[in-house]
Formats: C-alpha cells, sequence, structure tokens
C-alpha cells in the first residue's frame, strides 16, 4: 500500500509537469495535493513497517516529537489544498467568464506557497508546546504512530496549555477551511441547479466530482477517528480509523482523480510510454 501511495501520487505529479496541457490551476494543486500527501504518509508508514521487521516498536522523544509535526504539517496542508482545489471549482463552475482573469499563474502560486507556509507556521505551536511536558518513563503509545492527542494522555506534567493550543489551531486549520470548502459547494450545487440542460449539468459536476469525492474520503476518515476515539479511546475502531486516513485516503487519491478524469489518463499513458524505451535500453 505504502509504494502503491508514493508511486501513484508521484505519476501524477510526473504527469502534470511533462503535460502542458494540464499547467491549469486545478492540476497544479492536484500536483502540491500528491506531494503531501507522499508526505502525509512517508512519516508514518515507513516507521511502521520497520517496527514489523525489527520486531522492535521503540521511538526516540526527539523522533515522535519529529514524527508528529510533520505528520501535522502534511495533513494541514492537504486540508488547505483541498480548500484551495474547492475555491477553484466555484470559480469555474459560478464565474466561467472570469476564471482565467481571477486563477491567474501568479494567484495560483501565491495561494500554493502561502498553504505551505500557514501549514508550517501553524503547526510549531502545537509541537513547541510539547516540549514543554514532562512523561514518566516506560510509556507505551497506544497507536502506530506518534498521535498528538494520545501523548498529551501520557503526559505527567498539566496538559491545559496544550489542550487550549490543539483546539485553537484545528480551530483555525480545520474548521475554517472545512466551512470554506462547504460554502463553495453550496455555491457550486446551486449554479448547477439553474443550469437546463441535463448535459451541462453532468458537464458541469464531473469537473468537480472527483474533487467533492477526495472531500469526503478525507473529512470522513478523520471525523471518524476522533468519533471513535472519543466515544471509545484507543479502541481497536480508533486504530483502523487511523489506518484509513493515513494510508488509504492518500492511496486512493491519485485512482480517483485519473480514473475519473480523461486529461490524466492521457498525461499518464505519455509517461507510460515514455518509461517504457528507457525501460528497455536498461534492460
Amino acid at each position: 500500500m505504502y509504494l502503491v501511495t508514493v508511486l501513484g501520487n508521484l505519476f501524477i505529479i510526473l504527469a502534470v509537469i511533462s503535460d502542458s496541457h494540464l499547467h491549469t490551476p486545478m492540476y497544479f494543486f492536484l500536483s502540491n495535493l500528491s506531494l503531501a500527501d507522499i508526505g502525509f504518509t512517508s512519516t508514518t508508514i515507513p516507521k511502521a513497517l520497520r517496527n514489523i521487521q525489527t520486531h522492535s516498536k521503540e521511538i526516540t522523544f526527539a523522533g515522535c516529537v519529529s514524527q508528529i509535526c510533520f505528520f501535522l504539517v502534511f495533513g494541514c496542508q492537504d486540508n488547505l489544498l483541498l480548500t484551495l482545489m474547492a475555491y477553484d471549482r466555484f470559480v469555474a463552475i459560478c464565474h466561467p467568464l472570469h476564471y482565467m482573469a481571477i486563477m491567474n499563474a501568479w494567484l495560483c502560486l501565491l495561494m500554493a506557497l502561502g498553504s505551505w507556509l500557514v501549514s508550517i507556521l501553524g503547526t510549531l505551536p502545537d509541537t513547541l508546546s510539547v516540549l514543554r511536558l514532562s512523561f514518566c518513563t516506560n510509556m507505551e503509545i497506544p497507536y502506530f504512530f506518534c498521535d498528538l492527542p494520545e501523548i498529551l494522555k501520557l503526559a505527567c506534567s498539566d496538559t491545559l496549555i496544550n489542550n487550549i493550543v490543539v483546539y485553537t489551531v484545528a480551530i483555525i486549520l480545520g474548521v475554517f477551511p472545512l466551512t470554506g470548502i462547504l460554502f463553495s459547494y453550496s455555491q457550486i450545487f446551486s449554479s448547477i441547479l439553474r443550469i437546463s440542460s441535463a448535459e451541462g449539468k453532468y458537464k458541469a459536476f464531473s469537473t468537480c466530482g472527483s474533487h467533492f469525492l477526495v472531500v469526503s474520503l478525507f473529512y470522513g476518515t478523520d471525523l471518524g477517528v476522533y468519533l471513535s476515539s472519543a466515544a471509545t479511546p484507543s479502541s481497536g475502531m480508533s486504530l483502523m480509523s487511523s489506518v484509513l486516513y493515513t494510508m488509504l485516503t492518500p492511496m486512493l487519491n491519485p485512482f480517483i482523480y485519473s480514473l475519473r478524469n480523461r486529461e490524466i489518463k492521457v498525461a499518464l499513458g505519455r509517461v507510460f510510454s515514455k518509461m517504457m524505451p528507457l525501460r528497455a535500453r536498461l534492460t
């Protein structure tokens, strides 16, 4: 699953870079999303695979804090990029005549760089606040990675400030982007319903269908983790939900976009056709 995730997202990035037809805002954000997905899954899965191979589940404190930091950065980046992609689809469907003027190359570049910067700066308070905590010896994390809520439960010192920071960052970098996505899609669906022809409605919906599916999968598994954690802490269901959003969601994203998108299929075909002669020469 890890290899499929990395290769699938890598092929999406290569397809977008190599095909001039895909040099559009939607595919630019999609390539950034694929990069974030590679980083997101690489933060936890290689360590889990190493634990399985060596039969050792140990991790240093520095390694645990680093895992928390990168996990939050790439997770927030996924969230922000999905919001930017929702805004892109909102402009494309609700303001098609002004699309190229609004979603120009400089704005897209600034939004992408801004999302990376916000993800890094926004997750620093969560990470740095962990360093002020003291922990007892012989800690056992009931997860396959250092999940911040689970780490806070194991602290021997007061975690009130940490919880305040966690909820504040979650509202700013989680609730606000989700609100933006919901608003964008409310406007999109309203515009689609006003289209008179069935063919026009289908064409308009097909342009945002893949993104809507990815958003549903991302937030569905994400909410499943924390709802199951709240209902039955450290349960098997919570662990299963964690596997879904750390492994399954990043793996399925390339398939969702490639299987439902003719342009991506054509671009991927060109990438594979260029790779085959190289493979023949190497063999």
